[in-house]
């Protein structure tokens, strides 16, 4: 007998991540709660490329919402490029290849428990947007914005040793980078780089360094920026990005060490 397919959220599924809605059960909480779940599922594989999903009245009955509650939910994971309704054969998952995977929900569903295969893939995206966005905004940005890189930083320095509170301004500091650019297309992609950040945030909590050892980082992309420096601008940005990288994969590292000596043990 083929095994159902079970459409509550998973034990590691955060809100802070992931968006879970509360748990007052209004028209726009149910459809979030269709995208979500069902996002999360095909996101993470249990429906795969190519599966058909249950019918409509299946469907609405295991989630415990309307069908017309479902038809808005399952609009919003077509627009994403997850999944297309097909006649007489129903609802089917799309290719991942077809995928917008530079959605935020999708990012978010993706990367709840990233492999070392999926931190090497963020640093990817992060090296071919930031740096040149750091360029341009050494270039472009006014005094105002490197007043606000400034003001954040300070906030950055009282809030290192929180792990918790430093997530905050650290995802100012890049977002006001993005805008320093004066490209709207570049400051678009704020929400791509804040869900790489708060994926990457989730790890740094594990980190074995903190957050302190990153403020001489940060301090000198805000030090070329207001000396218009842009290739100085460039390579702080890197560098930044590259001890980033290194502690995410060491915290997997730890956590792998710790999985493997627990199953032996």
């Amino acid at each position: 007998m083929k095994k159902e397919k079970t459409l509550s959220s998973p034990a590691n599924h955060n809100s802070r991540f992931i968006g879970n809605r509360p748990a007052t059960r209004t028209a726009a909480g149910l459809h979030g709660m269709v995208v979500e779940k069902l996002g999360f599922l095909i996101a993470s594989g249990e429906f795969k490329a190519g599966d058909i999903l249950p019918n409509a009245d299946e469907l609405s009955a295991r989630l415990g919402v309307g069908r017309s509650v479902l038809r808005e939910g399952l609009k919003v994971l077509s627009g994403k490029g997850m999944i297309e309704a097909r006649p007489k054969t129903g609802t089917r998952v799309r290719p991942r290849s077809e995928w917008n995977h530079l959605d935020p929900d999708l990012l978010a569903w993706r990367y709840t428990a990233p492999s070392v295969e999926d931190v090497g893939s963020i640093f990817d995206l992060r090296r071919a947007i930031e740096p040149a966005a750091a360029i341009m905004c050494a270039k472009r940005a006014d005094p105002e914005q490197i007043a606000r890189l400034s003001a954040i930083l300070e906030e950055m320095e009282v809030t290192a040793d929180d792990s918790e509170r430093f997530a905050g301004p650290d995802l100012a500091f890049h977002q006001t980078l993005l805008r320093g650019t004066g490209n709207e297309l570049i400051a678009s992609l704020a929400g791509v780089v804040e869900m790489a950040l708060l994926i990457s945030f989730r790890l740094f909590n594990d980190s074995y360094r903190g957050q302190r050892h990153s403020l001489p980082l940060h301090r000198a992309i805000l030090e070329r920026i207001a000396a218009r420096d842009e290739e100085g601008a460039r390579l702080a940005v890197i560098a930044l990005l590259n001890d980033a990288e290194a502690d995410v994969r060491h915290v997997l590292d730890r956590r792998g060490q710790a999985s493997a000596e627990k199953t032996e043990g």
